[in-house]
This record gives structure tokens, sequence and C-alpha cells, in this order.
């Protein structure tokens, strides 16, 4: 009897292991190296934020065909060996991780050889390595809508459009200010090329992280007198630059920030002095039907993920619900192919990843129609855009001042893509080709 007691407790407790372990995989687990402390603070916040926000507001309608997404922080505070750290916590959480979006070029790069062999697909939204547009060689990485080498030949279009065309820039002085790190030294290659190419002197600025003392750099951008100054800043290195240009009478108008230069965070603190200034952004400001979902089906309930409810729509936040959009939509399109009503794999989703397809009519049916560009992913191309907006602080808010998606010199930055990928692939011994 007591045998027989102990084989059915025995059987009863595998079954309750088991039951465990299908509730783990009944979901879509997603992890999320983030920072919420630190001078970086203010980006991880308004981000993370927006993506924690828009996979609420989907659990809420039911999932993806009814698979809910989950999802675990960990906080990184912006370092590489701190993100490494968090990636390697994170990915057997719940099942094991099936993508991961770090938010900092350091990270992306310290986890990049780990991703493919872990099969866990790593979203680089706005930023990272740029050669990894390339799917054929960085299958498991995807610089989303726009990468950091696609930006800056946009600005260089956006500044030449400006000057009368790109002709005009020849003789001209561009000074680049960065962050002294791999994200500040990521656009070099472009940049170095345009200028070969149209003509102007690029002279190169570097900032000492986190940036909260520029005033030599500033003395040195007065001496060489630049027609224009491409601000590639992050964190309190944004309102520190805009502030130290007015007290050394450098005009605003001749600043162009990178898009993680221009959310309200880096205005708002810079009070006058930013009234005038022009960022890249890959979102247009502005309101629009998914914000407003959120705000009433989330934030009315009081599960929204941000203290502060004005911020919701913010650039930061904006650009966080953009991307769990791209997430959600990679993982219902991997459901089409592999099954629907089912969590999908790491390998999964990354197909899902590589063969997105969101136009404006599917952007229409989400509620953000023009909130970013149509976005269409391939095993060529992980990005899927490369298009970019321009815009302005009014004192108050952010306004587009391009109507239409700028995209620059595409070939020249495909021709660099392939260049360096190719590299890479040859070092680490990859041979470049599609996945299945």
């Amino acid at each position: 009897m007591k045998k027989a007691l102990k084989t059915l407790a025995l059987s009863v407790a595998l079954i309750g292991s088991f039951a465990s372990a299908q509730a783990q995989v009944t979901e879509q687990f997603v992890a999320l190296p983030s920072y919420r402390v630190g001078p970086y603070a203010a980006g991880g916040s308004g981000f993370y934020g927006g993506i924690i926000d828009y996979f609420n507001l989907v659990n809420a309608n039911g999932g993806i065909n009814g698979v809910k997404v989950s999802w675990e922080e960990c906080e990184t505070e912006y370092n590489p060996s701190r993100g490494v750290e968090c990636y390697e916590r994170l990915k057997t959480k719940n099942g094991g991780a099936t993508m991961v979006e770090p938010l900092s070029t350091g990270i992306a790069y310290g986890i990049l050889d780990r991703i493919p062999q872990d099969k866990v697909p790593m979203t680089t939204l706005g930023y990272g390595r740029s050669d990894a547009a390339n799917g054929k060689v960085f299958p498991y990485v995807f610089p989303l809508i726009s990468d950091y080498w696609s930006q800056a030949a946009a600005m260089i279009k956006y500044l030449g459009d400006k000057d009368g065309g790109v002709a005009k820039l020849k003789g001209k002085k561009i000074v680049h200010l960065y962050h002294d790190s791999a994200f500040g030294k990521e656009p070099l290659p472009v940049l170095e090329a345009l200028a070969a190419q149209h003509g102007f002197e690029l002279i190169k600025i570097p900032v000492a992280p986190p940036g909260s003392e520029q005033q030599s750099q500033w003395l040195q951008i007065r001496q060489a007198k630049p027609d224009h100054v491409i601000l590639w800043g992050w964190g309190v290195m944004n309102s520190v630059a805009i502030k130290t240009a007015q007290r050394n009478g450098f005009p605003r108008e001749k600043i162009l920030g990178v898009w993680w230069a221009g959310s309200e965070e880096d205005t708002v603190p810079s009070g006058d002095a930013a009234k005038g200034y022009t960022a890249m952004s890959f979102n247009t400001p502005g309101n629009y039907p998914v914000l407003d979902e959120i705000r009433k089906k989330i934030y009315a309930g009081g599960k929204g993920n941000l203290a502060d409810q004005s911020r919701i729509g913010s650039v930061y936040h904006m650009r966080g619900v953009t991307a769990g959009i791209l997430f959600v939509e990679a993982m219902r399109t991997a459901q089409e192919k592999f099954g629907k009503g089912k969590p999908v794999s790491g390998e999964q989703l990354r197909w899902g990843l590589e063969n997105l397809n969101i136009d404006e009519t599917r952007q229409k049916a989400i509620g953000a129609l023009n909130m970013f560009p149509p976005v269409k992913t391939s095993c060529d191309d992980h990005e899927g855009s490369g298009a970019v907006k321009v815009q302005q602080w009014d004192g108050k808010k952010w306004n587009a001042i391009t109507p239409n998606w700028i995209v620059g010199d595409k070939a020249l930055v495909r021709k660099l893509v392939e260049e360096s990928s190719n590299k890479y692939a040859a070092e680490k011994k990859i041979t470049p080709a599609c996945m299945k």
C-alpha cells in the first residue's frame, strides 16, 4: 500500500512538474536587459516603458492569437559587462528567452557572438552594429527600421539639401561631436566616406562619457567655425552640449542631433537654449490611436509602466511602443508559418523578424499609421527601411519639419555593409547564407 501511495505521489509530482513546464511555454518570453538608473535612465525608462505598455495592451486584448507575451527586466545601468551578465541570466528563464533587446551598442557587441549559438534573436532598434543589416552574415541580429549608417547618410543628405544640394557641402566644415564609445564611433565609416565623396572637412571631437563637461570641446568648435555640428550624444551629454553651445555663442540652428539626442529629456532641461534645435527621428511626433488605447486600457486601469503619465507619447516612450509593435508583428508573422495560437521558438521568431511586412495598411490596423516608416525585412535586409525624419523643438514640443521620410545614399551604405560584414564573416569563418 505504502509503495502504491509512493508511486502515486511520484506520478502526481511528475504530472505537476510537466504541467508547470507546459505552463511556462504557453507565453512568449522576451528578455529585457534594461536600465532605469544612472546617467542614461531617462532613455531606458521611456523606451522599455513603451515596450511593456504595448505588451500589456496586446495581452489585455487577448494576446497574439491567444498567446500572451511575458518578459523580465534585468538592470544593466548601460554597462556592457553587466549587460552580458543580464543576458546570461535571462536567456534560460521561463522556458528560454525567444528574443532580446538591450538598447546599448556596447551590450549588443558584447553578446553578438553568443546569440547565434543560443538561437536567441537580438533586435537593435536604431542602434548597434550597422553591418548587421546583412542577414546572410548576422542571421540573428536585426537593426530594425534604421541603423546608424543609414542615419548618418540621411543626416548628410538633409544638411546638403538645407544648403542647396549636397554639392554645396564642398569645402565646408562639419563637426562630429560624439560620445566616446562604440555608439559614438559607429557612424564614422559613412561620415568619412561621404566627406571624401562630397569634399567637406569632417572634424571629429570626442566627449568622455557621460559628457557632463564639454567646455574644451566647444572652444575647439568655436575656433574651427564649422558650418554644421552633428551632436552624436546620449543622456546628460545632450543637454550639456545644447547649453554649452549657447554659452559659446554657437547657433543651435547649426546643430543636428542623432535620434538619441532628440527627446524631451534632452530639450526640457536645456530651457530656452534648445528652442529651434533639430534632431533626427524614426518616429513622427504626434498622437496616435494606439497611444490613446494605451491610456484608456492600461493607464486608466493602473497598469501603466511609467510613473509620470505626461511621458506617454514622448519620444522615448513612442520609440518603445514602436519596438513593441515590431516585436509583436514578428511573433504574429512567425505564428502564421509555424502554427497559430502557440508560442514560437527563438529560431522561429528569427524567421518572423526576417519576414516582417508592416505596410501602411497594417500600421492603420494597429492604430499607428505614419508613426514610423513602413518596414519590410528580408535575408539581405535586416534593417527593413533606412528612412528617417528631422524634427525641431519649438520650446514646448517636437514637430516634424520634413513631411516625407528621408533616405540617404543607400548604395554607399549597402556597399559599406557588404564590405564590413564580409570581413567579419572571413574573420569568424562564417559562410554567408540565408537561413530557412
